[in-house]
């Protein structure tokens, strides 16, 4: 059986099972009370897994939660189409298929045969995890102008190969691999 988890011991990015869903903890905020006899509250900012709803919630410090039944599959991305995105499975060299509406914007950060980290909840896939740094191709972007950078740090916009559009410096031009953070989705360098 799966161990129990209580509400004060969930930290940042830590996966819980609430309501029969999977959970994951983004922040966690705990209140001590200042009279006797008060209790302790955790409010958790989590997001379910499945639907991708991210709420506020108060729990007592005591209630208690089950680790859910996630796996964590390494698969590569193989290509999309009416159906989705279509990966590969690593170990088992199956194919996982992931709908648009389950993979978000994420899907931007899909290139071929980039290493993703599948989730599985109870044997389903119900999205993916990226790794931090992706390398994209920039598509189009305007050519930089002498004199622009007086005030330092400009930056313009630049559309890379997957549709995703990012802020670059002015010294990227079209054709160029880049390094684009998966979190914030802002440039990270050169590739």
């Amino acid at each position: 059986m799966a161990a129990l988890l209580e509400a004060i011991e969930i930290k940042r990015k830590m996966y819980f099972e609430f309501e029969d869903a999977p959970y994951h903890c983004i922040d966690v905020e705990v209140s001590k009370p200042t009279a006797r006899g008060g209790q302790t509250l955790v409010r958790l900012k989590m997001r379910n897994m499945i639907t991708q709803a991210v709420f506020d919630k108060t729990f007592k410090a005591g209630e208690k939660f089950k680790e859910p039944d996630l796996d964590f599959i390494p698969a590569a991305y193989l290509y999309s189409d009416g159906d989705g995105c279509h990966f590969m499975d690593q170990a088992s060299f199956e194919t996982l298929t992931l709908p648009f509406d389950m993979m978000g914007d994420d899907r931007l950060l899909l290139s071929d045969n980039l290493l993703v980290q599948v989730q599985k909840f109870n044997g389903r896939p119900i999205g993916i995890q990226l790794p931090p740094i992706v390398e994209l191709t920039v598509t189009a972007t305007e050519p930089g102008v002498k004199g622009d950078t007086a005030s330092g740090g400009v930056t313009k916009p630049a559309t890379l190969d997957t549709g995703l559009e990012v802020r670059v410096p002015l010294f990227i031009k079209e054709g160029e691999r880049i390094k684009v953070h998966t979190e914030t989705r802002d440039f990270a360098g050169r590739a």
